[in-house]
């Protein structure tokens, strides 16, 4: 059986190595505990990076992102009665103050790519394009001249190009984006086209 992550020597020499290379995560769509929905992301080494773990008897409205040892990074709410699908991201787990808020495009008829806006204080910040239910998206900066800031692809075995499911893919994230930004909006994603 292949594991989602199989552990693979480093080949990168540390002189090579440069801080400005993408950070590659492989996400599986399954919590670690028994009896919760969630997430479990691992490093190119094969480390535990962040976790989300939500029960299942829970509503789905606030998620917490944490790292490994379970310390919560950040906070996701659904915006309650508003007009569409908004989302808010907190630091850690405050209710003051959201870092961004993602709303669901719901205007089809003129963009259909993308899938999601993200924003700071009503500046728009990102925009999310493609399809999550097939796995694969791209979050643009918006400020940046549309460049791609994180990618959404799914996963396949080095040996064999045998491609996982949809519950197993990468999350590529470049230099310009935090690795735990790129995996709350993920999160969210997964919560707006969730029957994807």
């Amino acid at each position: 059986m292949t594991k989602v992550h199989p552990k693979f020597p480093n080949t990168c020499d540390e002189s090579l190595c440069d801080s400005k290379a993408a950070v590659v995560l492989t996400v599986w769509k399954k919590s670690l505990l028994f009896n919760c929905d969630g997430f479990t992301v691992y490093n190119a080494n094969g480390e535990l990076v962040f976790r989300v773990d939500n029960y299942m008897n829970c509503p789905r409205d606030n998620i917490v992102l944490m790292d490994a040892s379970g310390f919560p990074l950040l906070s996701i709410r659904r915006k309650k009665l508003s007009l569409g699908d908004c989302w808010m991201v907190y630091d850690g787990e405050t209710e003051r103050d959201p870092i961004l808020t993602a709303r669901k495009n719901v205007n089809i008829i003129t963009n259909r790519r993308s899938l999601a806006w993200v924003s700071a204080k009503k500046t728009v910040l990102y925009e999310i394009e493609g399809s999550y239910g097939q796995r694969s998206c791209k979050i643009l900066d918006e400020r940046r001249n549309k460049k791609k800031t994180a990618e959404i692809k799914r996963k396949e075995t080095v040996i064999g190009g045998v491609a996982f499911g949809k519950d197993v893919f990468k999350l590529i994230v470049e230099s310009e984006m935090e690795p735990r930004v790129a995996m709350a909006l993920t999160i969210i994603l997964d919560q707006m086209f969730r029957s994807s």
